[in-house]
């Protein structure tokens, strides 16, 4: 499975740095909107930024919003086409391979996404094809860290909800020498069918990592290496990118991102409005959904926060973690152990004791705030994490630069309050300014 063949490809990152529609046939699209003039589709896009932020604006149709990211982004897509295939190239994983996985979870994928994907074809006159393994190549190898907490561990009780993109800054355009972490975008979406959004996601991606939608509903997935996987389905990109076009209320939300489920993922997810935040562990037979007060949030060596959830790469629910590890307890520090082959994961060379710290760091910045957070403070302590000042062990993991960031994020998904750092070049997300926005006067903004 490519997914466990990357998985050594992951490790140099990580230790030395309720039906879906099928999908139909985007073959015959250019023909569907042939009539009309690249300037039909590009009335309601346009580029804004915002110091080192910089800020895709997205309405109409899927078609049309696709056709808007294409044009406005071509030279951007293409760089990062060219830096996602000699990354990985360098690494013995080809074209083909590739294109082997979008071929089989293509038919899966909702119309309205294909479409969005040839309007970005369209719009920058580069390949479906590589416009396609864009689309799934990253989300086969992504790290994270993220949290929720609302109620009582709040300063007002409005839900946070905050997440770390933890991924290589060495993915560069041979040609130009350009990062892809200098290609990203908030993406500010207005879909003529579904609910508006804010999202992160580098140019060329229709799918997305993380966001929060105009209903209050907030999500960010977290790689978590199983046993279990197929390629039948929908990749987690495009299910989160579903959730915030589709999802107005948490059991929505969970609905979608448990199906058509394919490789092994965690999710934060929440509810801003009743508030309410859960962590949802998937692989391709099972899932799992809980919050703070579930039973198996408090299995030893894991611990319970009130109206708190968190995660890194690994699983939780015993059951899950069957399908990850051999030993439920991960908490044996790689530095320490002479058991190592217990805490590996499931078809990886990866220690499950390095997820296991920055899932300890997390919950210690948690537990010091606990019933002070607030946006800002929320920030800090997430910018704190990682320059290890909440666990020695992950102090120690990060003198090798184990964790560094694309970006980070902290919202209110209620009123769509949100504070996002943008990696630039070889420095980390939580090295660079912090920036605040917010959803709905985003959605009001029109361009210059």
């Amino acid at each position: 499975m490519m997914k466990k063949k990357l998985a050594g490809l992951f490790v140099c990152i990580l230790f030395i740095t309720i039906a879906i529609p099928v999908a139909g046939n985007a073959n015959n699209l250019f023909e569907d909107y042939s009539n009309k003039s690249s300037f039909d589709f590009l009335n309601d896009g346009w580029i804004d930024n915002k110091g080192d932020i910089k800020i895709l604006h997205l309405n109409g149709s899927y078609y049309e919003m696709g056709y808007q990211h294409g044009f406005l982004l071509k030279d951007e897509i293409e760089e990062n086409i060219r830096a996602f295939l000699d990354f990985s190239g360098k690494r013995g994983f080809t074209y083909e391979e590739f294109l082997e996985i979008w071929y089989i979870m293509k038919n899966y994928l909702p119309q309205v996404y294909l479409d969005e994907l040839q309007g970005i074809a369209d719009g920058s006159g580069l390949s479906f094809d590589d416009i396609s393994i864009l689309n799934i190549g990253f989300f086969i190898m992504i790290n994270c860290g993220s949290f929720t907490a609302w109620g009582s561990a709040t300063i007002d009780g409005k839900l946070i909800h905050a997440r770390s993109s933890d991924f290589s800054l060495s993915v560069q355009d041979p040609v130009t020498g350009t990062f892809i972490q200098d290609n990203q975008y908030l993406i500010v979406r207005k879909p003529g069918t579904g609910y508006a959004s804010l999202a992160i996601a580098i140019a060329g991606e229709v799918g997305c990592e993380s966001g929060i939608n105009e209903k209050g509903i907030g999500i960010g997935m977290l790689s978590s290496w199983s046993r279990n996987e197929t390629q039948k389905g929908i990749e987690i990109g495009f299910r989160v990118r579903m959730v915030l076009d589709n999802a107005a209320c948490d059991s929505e939300a969970i609905g979608i991102i448990t199906s058509n489920r394919t490789l092994g993922y965690n999710c934060i997810l929440s509810d801003g409005k009743i508030p309410k935040g859960y962590a949802v562990e998937t692989n391709a037979d099972s899932f799992y959904v809980g919050t703070w007060n579930t039973s198996y949030e408090s299995n030893k060596p894991f611990t319970k926060i009130i109206d708190a959830v968190r995660r890194a790469n690994i699983y939780v629910d015993p059951a899950m973690a069957a399908s990850q590890r051999e030993n439920y307890n991960p908490s044996i520090f790689p530095l320490l152990s002479i058991s190592l082959h217990k805490n590996k994961m499931g078809g990886t060379n990866i220690s499950a004791a390095g997820p296991w710290t920055h899932y300890v760091a997390i919950s210690k910045g948690i537990k010091k705030l606990w019933g002070k957070m607030d946006l800002n403070n929320s920030m800090n302590m997430l910018r704190d994490v990682y320059h290890g000042k909440t666990d020695i062990r992950f102090f120690i993991l990060q003198l090798y630069k184990s964790y560094k960031t694309v970006h980070q994020w902290v919202a209110c998904p209620e009123t769509g309050d949100i504070l996002v750092s943008f990696a630039s070049g070889d420095r980390n997300a939580f090295e660079n300014p912090v920036y605040y926005f917010n959803l709905f006067s985003l959605l009001n903004d029109e361009p210059c």
